[in-house]
């Protein structure tokens, strides 16, 4: 036994724990898909559960349905295993499982800035009625709090089993793009629980990731779904903090960039994240900080969390503000200018175009008469049938080919990289406004190219801005978790 592992308890409180629990994962979109080939991948039995159809054949295929650097090769190792499958029938899980994750989307409501939590309540409605033993759903979804007490009560109202079921919440942290090292490796374990047999069935389920010494977090239900909006609006703060403050070195000549750097040797305040730019986007941040506002002002402390309105409010300036710098950079009209989009996906190492700051600023400048060529290295087919309007180039070098302006929109490492000789070599002008304040500026000017970027002056130079090491991919330690896993459970 190691310094950190864990010894499960064979009962508490006179109730049976099960030390390797049999898990379903209900809902194999993006969450549900990386939580399940992960569990599979540290030696657990896995049963997916979708009520579509083609996303399970895709899956069951060994195909993941999104961009995730190394779950598509973990889950042909886990298929392999015997581990992992799915299926359609809800009966079949409830007779499977003794843990049952929830990992359904929470979108926004088109009708209002709340989140939609139909899914949720549709997915437990589903499962219930074939509960006919002891079991533990464990929520993974992002909900405005109060859902869990909900969901308890509808548990035991409608479940064979009564109380006999019980509810916990064990909220996600994933980023898009490290989601298999965040699963397999992650820096933190909440778990919201009513009982202490509820706890330690969790801890029985996340055995393998605990005996690693990761940090756990036991609270109470209320609060474990918190921690997510909360964590989440701390980073958009943050993100906002900083670009609301190249506002102000926009109009006073002030360098954004140098004060980042100089905010970062503050170990209050910390480097990660102070990088100005675009700004956020994705299915998390933009979508939860609005839920949480609006479930603040339903539980009558809007007022406390009336500052994120103005958090969401900068963010958005960020993409209008982009394109006034292209305009200018262009020569005061758009109409007719040949501009190069680099960058479809809200993010690097993902094809999630979910309220993307890149399409958004591709999609204003064509409406302003620009001909824009947009390419992304993974999420092109995700833009085209979004945005189907937009011109889309197959490859970065023909993106760029007789360009006006280029404009950097997703920093993705092969256009962080790119050399500005090469490159001046295809454009028509060397004009380059730098959107992601991630290009070498110095490079750019030396190869005679026109450098813009948000918050920065005319004649700026490089900047290293702060770094983590826990934002660079490290997928062969994760795959590395995976592989001793797998090994000893053979």
């Amino acid at each position: 036994m190691t310094e950190n592992q864990r010894v499960t308890p064979t009962h508490v409180d006179g109730i049976p724990v099960v030390a390797r629990p049999r898990m379903t994962v209900i809902g194999t979109g993006y969450l549900g898909a990386t939580h399940a080939v992960c569990m599979a991948a540290l030696g657990f039995d896995v049963l997916g559960v979708d009520v579509d159809a083609a996303k399970i054949a895709r899956l069951s295929a060994g195909e993941v349905p999104f961009f995730e650097p190394g779950l598509q090769e973990l889950l042909a190792e886990t298929l392999a295993t015997g581990r992992l499958r799915f299926t359609q029938d809800y009966a079949e899980a409830a007779a499977f499982g003794d843990v049952h994750f929830v990992c359904v989307g929470t979108p926004q409501r088109k009708d209002s800035l709340a989140a939609d939590l139909s899914y949720v309540y549709a997915a437990v409605d589903a499962l219930a009625p074939h509960l006919t033993r002891r079991a533990l759903v464990v929520g993974k979804s992002t909900v405005q709090i109060g859902t869990a007490q909900a969901l308890t009560e509808r548990l035991h109202a409608t479940a064979p089993a009564g109380t006999d079921v019980e509810l916990a919440w064990n909220p996600e942290f994933l980023r898009e793009g490290y989601a298999v090292q965040d699963t397999l490796a992650p820096d933190r374990l909440v778990f919201g629980t009513s009982s202490a047999w509820a706890s330690a069935q969790l801890a029985a389920a996340f055995g393998p990731v605990l005996d690693r010494g990761t940090p756990l977090v036991e609270c109470d239900l209320a609060t474990a779904e918190l921690v997510k909006v909360a964590a989440n609006s701390f980073l958009a703060t943050k993100i906002s903090y900083i670009n609301a403050m190249a506002e102000v070195c926009e109009a006073t000549g002030a360098d954004v960039n140098l004060l980042a750097k100089a905010l970062s040797f503050d170990d209050r305040i910390g480097g990660r994240f102070l990088k100005p730019g675009l700004g956020f986007g994705g299915g998390c941040l933009p979508k939860d900080i609005r839920a949480f506002a609006a479930r603040a002002a339903e539980l009558g402390v809007g007022q406390a969390v009336s500052f994120l309105h103005e958090v969401d409010a900068i963010n958005a300036r960020r993409r209008t503000r982009t394109v006034d710098l292209v305009r200018e950079l262009a020569g005061g009209s758009l109409q007719g200018v040949r501009v190069a989009a680099l960058g479809a996906a809200f993010k690097p190492n993902s094809d999630d175009i979910r309220d993307a700051p890149a399409l958004d600023v591709a999609r204003m400048l064509h409406e302003e008469g620009a001909i824009v060529q947009v390419y992304d290295p993974e999420a092109m087919d995700n833009a085209r049938r979004a945005y189907p309007d937009l011109t889309y180039a197959e490859s970065m070098p023909a993106a760029v080919h007789g360009a006006d302006v280029v404009v950097l929109l997703t920093e993705w490492a092969q256009f962080r990289t790119a050399d500005p000789e090469m490159m001046g070599w295809l454009v028509a002008h060397r004009r380059v406004v730098d959107g992601r304040h991630a290009l070498d500026a110095d490079a750019y000017r030396a190869a005679g190219w026109d450098y813009r970027a948000l918050g920065r002056p005319l004649l700026p130079r490089t900047v290293e801005l702060a770094a983590s090491a826990a934002d660079e991919v490290d997928l062969a330690t994760a795959l590395a978790i995976a592989g001793q896993a797998l090994a000893g459970t053979r």
